[in-house]
């Protein structure tokens, strides 16, 4: 057999391509690249003889992964595999079949498109189909649109818009449509928004995320007696957010009665390639139209989205897009032509039939859990898991209900159910959940394998660790519920914590140091305050304790607290929040001390000055001039030793007082008593292991009293926030004190020495021997040493 030697250059450089970009490297190459790349990201004129195609692959790689964290695998490229190289090929030979003579480029396009769209109208049962294929998944009933609007309005071609304002079209769409949808098409047509209505879904019977008939009906009656045109109904078969399927056949009666087209779009559709199908979604292969995202749903990367439709005249959908002149655009199938070629029917189908039966399990198992509550249309059959932890299931089944036992439960239950996704989703990357905003139930954890697990490998392991992980935070969710009123509660206990109601904070709740400064002004308090609390923030930071401390969320409204995150069982909210408080009373007086301390150490340090400027006046005035003369002096001093009157100084850090140095100089054992005495220490002491803020008997191995609890943090408050000394007696020489003497280089000044102290730690003197003075003024006399 022939090969052509272009398709297979080409099929080995996309081989070669994507092991370059797909394979690991090492860390020290990777951040080398990166180190090198960022050096030249300033793109340069291009190089004159050009670069090969392993410079530029390298290039690409790096800016792929210029900002990608080694740590942080969820953002690394998906592993597309072997039906994904079928459909990246696809764009390369179309790019390359571009090329051949118009004649050959006809006959294989041609083979293309009609074999991809009878394959699709086959597999999901929707026959004698056209299809058209787009890029944006809003293209296909975009062109839809400008269908219906040429075939209702017949002289729309010639006339154009003119003809509109006879009759205004409108369209209907359900509440729960992708948001924007309508206004999408309204300004790609041209219509106003008043051509738009949104039918609102079911208040009393039936699901709340289906659309109302009876309230379509009725707006379509009084549209038409108003002289509008109804055109179109957009309907759903797997709503957005919560995957529930509209009435379908019913709907399509209405439209039927009313000369109207029916548009079918969501995820359910995929579920049309199983043998078993549901009654709701076999109803869709009466539409007139419905949009098919294949990409997702069978893990193919670049391929088209597909739009299924029925209409005989081919001229009407030239004139509205759905088909084309230009043989190029129709290549747009060939990726898919490739892909579904490789996967074959049951290749399809297992994919389709793997993503519902991983919903089927989830299903099964959340109906075991407490606390969680699922919201499902149909248990059997639906691909789509909405599920949110809510207290009210535990209540029941105990005889009451919690539901809105405190003012904005809604609120905080929807920012438990945001922190458990984010935790779901980090925890099990190969599940695939995000976050849901439905309007009835609020925020919830949404499982969609049709959209996932074929890009991300999904298995049944991944939904068993899935509900492994929800059964472990589940407990955690119930704590922090219940806790979060206790916590409030003892804040208010203590006049110098404000408790801050930050509904939106998944955790036990937000609280704010004040300080007790009431002569500042705002600015001047609000910066202490700013001060004081991120200070208490990194010590709490420092604290062995189970729970995380923060500054909340990133655009939160409240700035200056600290946020406490979630709680366990054996939490002890009391020494919590005592904990907080005294650390906050800690850093305020500490700030407090080194404040008055330098205004205090300024003031004595101009008295010290002034006091030794008076000194040496003294001084000079009592020795003479001739004692000052260098060599004069030291002889008159020798033949007449001269006893100065000139007292030294001390000063006293703690009292903030200037002292004399002369109950030094007269009391030989005051050095035995410069000792500080130590600090008492509390018995009680943490167990080894044991962590903060655990009430008695609630951790099992960490079983001890509740008052040692609080004992414990005040001692590790204690050593690690000393508080204030006192200041000393007088007749004691204080830790902190310096000595300040005046000047007196030639007049020496002998310190009475210590006499040796025995083992007892006492002065040595004999006993019953009266400790040896001299008189006040005189000094001990100078053992002369041969001078």
């Amino acid at each position: 057999m022939m090969v052509d030697p272009t398709l297979a250059e080409m099929g080995k450089n996309l081989n070669e391509a994507m092991k370059i970009l797909e394979d690991g490297r090492k860390a020290s190459d990777l951040d080398a690249d990166r180190r090198q790349f960022s050096r030249s990201s300033i793109p340069g004129p291009l190089q004159g003889d050009g670069q090969d195609v392993a410079s530029i692959l390298q290039l690409v790689q790096n800016l792929m992964h210029e900002d990608e964290e080694e740590d942080n695998p969820s953002h690394r490229m998906q592993n597309v595999g072997e039906q994904g190289h079928m459909a990246l090929l696809g764009h390369s030979l179309a790019a390359y079949i571009s090329v051949l003579d118009r004649e050959r480029l006809r006959k294989l396009i041609t083979r293309i498109a009609s074999d991809t769209t009878l394959w699709l109208c086959r597999l999901f049962r929707y026959e004698s189909g056209s299809a058209y294929y787009h890029e944006d998944d809003r293209e296909g009933l975009l062109k839809v649109c400008r269908l219906v609007i040429n075939t209702r309005y017949e002289d729309y071609s010639t006339e154009g818009y003119t003809v509109l304002n006879s009759r205004q079209p409108v369209i209907y769409q359900s509440a729960t449509c992708r948001p924007g949808l309508g206004q999408h098409l309204c300004s790609q047509l041209g219509l106003p928004l008043s051509s738009l209505c949104t039918v609102p879904c079911n208040t009393m019977f039936g699901s709340q995320h289906q659309m109302d008939i009876a309230l379509l009906d009725k707006l379509i009656r009084e549209d038409v007696e108003t002289g509008k045109l109804p055109l179109l109904l957009i309907a759903n078969a797997g709503t957005p957010g919560a995957g529930h399927t509209d009435k379908l056949g019913r709907l399509k009666e209405l439209c039927e009665q009313y000369g109207m087209w029916l548009h079918i779009e969501g995820v359910n559709l995929a579920t049309l390639a199983l043998g078993e199908v549901s009654s709701p979604v076999t109803a869709a292969t009466r539409s007139d139209s419905m949009t098919l995202t294949l990409g997702p749903w069978l893990g193919l990367p670049a391929v088209p989205a597909v739009t299924l439709y029925r209409h005989e005249d081919p001229a009407l959908s030239l004139a509205a897009g759905l088909t084309s002149s230009q043989p190029v655009e129709k290549l747009r199938a060939l990726p898919l032509w490739l892909s579904l070629q490789y996967l074959g029917h049951d290749g399809i189908v297992e994919k389709i039939r793997h993503a519902v039966e991983l919903s089927q399990q989830l299903l099964e198992k959340l109906k075991t859990l407490a606390s969680i509550k699922t919201s499902v249309e149909d248990e059997l059959n639906s691909p789509v898991v909405v599920f949110r932890f809510s207290q009210e299931t535990s209540a029941e089944s105990s005889g009451g209900s919690v539901e809105g036992y405190f003012a904005g439960e809604r609120e905080v239950l929807d920012s438990l159910n945001r922190w458990l996704c984010e935790r779901l989703a980090q925890l099990v990357p190969a599940s695939g959940v995000d976050i849901v905003e439905l309007e009835d139930e609020g925020t919830c954890v949404r499982f969609t394998p049709l959209m996932t697990a074929a890009a991300l490998g999904t298995q049944r392991c991944d939904v068993d660790l899935l509900v492994e992980r929800l059964t472990e935070l589940v407990p955690v969710l119930n704590c922090t519920l219940r806790l979060r009123l206790d916590f409030r509660e003892e804040v208010y206990r203590h006049s110098a914590l404000s408790y801050i109601e930050d509904l939106s904070w998944p955790g036990l709740g937000a609280v704010r140091y004040e300080p007790r400064i009431e002569e500042l002004n705002d600015s001047k308090r609000q910066l202490e305050v700013e001060k004081i609390n991120s200070e208490l923030l990194v010590k709490l930071g420092d604290l062995d304790a189970d729970l995380i401390f923060s500054t909340g969320l990133e655009f939160g409204p409240e700035k200056d607290c600290i946020f406490i995150g979630m709680a366990t069982e054996d939490l002890d909210v009391a020494e919590l929040v005592d904990t907080i408080a005294a650390l906050g009373r800690d850093i305020e007086e500490n700030g407090r001390l080194l404040e008055n301390m330098t205004e205090v150490v300024r003031k004595g340090i101009q008295e010290a000055e002034l006091q030794l400027q008076k000194d040496n006046q003294d001084k000079l005035m009592e020795e003479g001039v001739l004692r000052q003369i260098p060599l004069v002096g030291s002889v008159l001093n020798w033949f007449s030793p001269f006893q100065s009157t000139v007292k030294g100084r001390t000063f006293n850090l703690a009292a903030g007082s200037l002292d004399s140095t002369e109950p030094i100089y007269s009391m030989k054992a005051q050095t035995g008593g410069l000792a500080s005495p130590e600090t008492p220490t509390s018995s009680a002491k943490r167990l080894p292991g044991q962590r903060l803020f655990r009430r008695e008997g609630a951790g099992g191995s960490d079983s001890h009293s509740e008052t040692s609890s609080v004992g414990q943090a005040e001692d590790l408050s204690r050593e690690r926030f000393p508080q204030p000394t006192t200041p000393n007696p007088p007749s004691l020489v204080p830790d902190e004190a310096v000595s300040v003497a005046p000047e007196s280089p030639e007049t020496p000044q002998v310190l009475a020495e210590p006499e040796p102290t025995q083992d007892n730690g006492e002065v040595g003197t004999q006993e019953g021997e009266e400790e040896e003075r001299w008189p006040e003024g005189q000094e001990a006399p100078v053992e002369e040493t041969g001078r």
